[in-house]
């Protein structure tokens, strides 16, 4: 019998490492809130991106907060508080959800440590659910923002192992395939993304690495668990062309509700700094010929070179009850990561060593 890797939960003040511990997947599809992932590096001697994941998860309860709340506090929990509203940058939210989130990992990180293999890395996920019954208990008493964060928030932590792909190394691209339509609304991360994208492993392939989303079966907004770029030639007669200004790195902008991932950032960062050509534009398939190459992004994977590409043939086959039902038109990049994709990974792991949370 296989021996489940070790998982590791912090949730309602009790840390859970029994084999009945669930996966994350399903940990995330039952219970609501806003939640971000990390993982450690170099042998978990740090956490990856440990600040910016903090800000993103801070972004997101708000957003959740504000737009829709039942994402936060869980669904069939309709309620007439009338809610503050709440901004991101408020210095309560900021400190509140810091501290609940730190204070938990405290509880959990250390114990997942003791009991990991050496060279293993541990991913990291942290879950902000809303308590409405604290909060209807603050609204009797006046809520308001002085008072705001008094057990509003429950924090939960899961820990698991992860074995990142060394990259560059043959066999290690990324298989893609588009399979469906973008999500309503990215701006936030929440976990009950996790149990909607369920639908579409119907037309995962055999060999997929991951499904990509498109609105319109032409330009291609991102995957379910990652953002896309392309490395597109300017202009198809500079083929061979080795500078990398002859090229220009594309993703789709967050204004067509993309997730603003970590990583998606880092690598705009990098474009900027580098001097890399960059335009905020969803890569189009039916210009998928001056694609020189393509990668995805996530705060796991950092950054994967793709090694295939497939598009439905037909945008009508995507209600196939599964892949084998598909005709699938397929574009193949060289093998091994190419020349900008190399760049931008070797920049975004040197600010993975400079803004890594250090555990010892």
């Amino acid at each position: 019998m296989a021996t489940l890797s070790p998982r590791f939960l912090f949730s309602k003040g009790i840390v859970s490492q029994s084999a009945n511990t669930p996966s994350v997947t399903s940990f995330l599809e039952t219970h609501p809130g806003a939640y971000t992932t990390s993982r450690t590096h170099k042998d978990a001697s740090f956490v990856l991106f440990w600040e910016r994941h903090l800000k993103r998860l801070v972004d997101s309860v708000a957003i959740l907060y504000n737009s829709n709340p039942q994402l936060l506090f869980g669904p069939n929990k309709t309620t007439s508080l009338s809610l503050p509203s709440l901004s991101s940058n408020s210095p309560l939210l900021q400190s509140e959800v810091r501290e609940l989130v730190n204070s938990s990992m405290k509880r959990v990180l250390p114990i997942a440590l003791k009991e990991r293999s050496e060279g293993e890395e541990l991913s990291i996920t942290a879950l902000v659910s809303g308590n409405l019954e604290k909060l209807s208990e603050n609204e009797s008493e006046g809520l308001d923002h002085e008072r705001f964060g008094n057990g509003v928030f429950d924090v939960s932590i899961y820990i698991g192992t992860y074995a990142p792909t060394v990259f560059g190394i043959e066999g290690t691209g990324a298989h893609l395939a588009v399979v469906g339509r973008g999500r309503d609304d990215a701006s936030a991360k929440y976990s009950d993304w996790v149990r909607i994208r369920k639908s579409l492993e119907r037309l995962r392939p055999p060999n997929g690495t991951e499904l990509l989303l498109s609105n319109d079966g032409d330009r291609i907004l991102e995957g379910t668990v990652s953002n896309f770029f392309v490395v597109c030639r300017k202009d198809n007669d500079e083929a061979e062309g080795q500078s990398m200004h002859c090229f220009e790195v594309q993703t789709a902008p967050i204004s067509d509700h993309v997730l603003p991932g970590i990583t998606r950032q880092l690598v705009i960062e990098v474009c900027l700094s580098k001097g890399i050509p960059f335009r905020e534009v969803a890569p189009s398939w039916s210009e998928s010929e001056f694609w020189a190459e393509a990668f995805i992004t996530s705060s796991l994977r950092l950054l994967q070179h793709a090694e295939t590409f497939s598009f439905p043939s037909s945008w009508e086959s995507l209600n196939s009850k599964s892949w084998e039902e598909i005709s699938w038109k397929d574009k193949h990049f060289e093998e091994g990561p190419g020349m900008i994709t190399t760049i931008i990974q070797k920049e975004v792991m040197e600010k993975a060593a400079s803004e890594g949370y250090f555990l010892s």
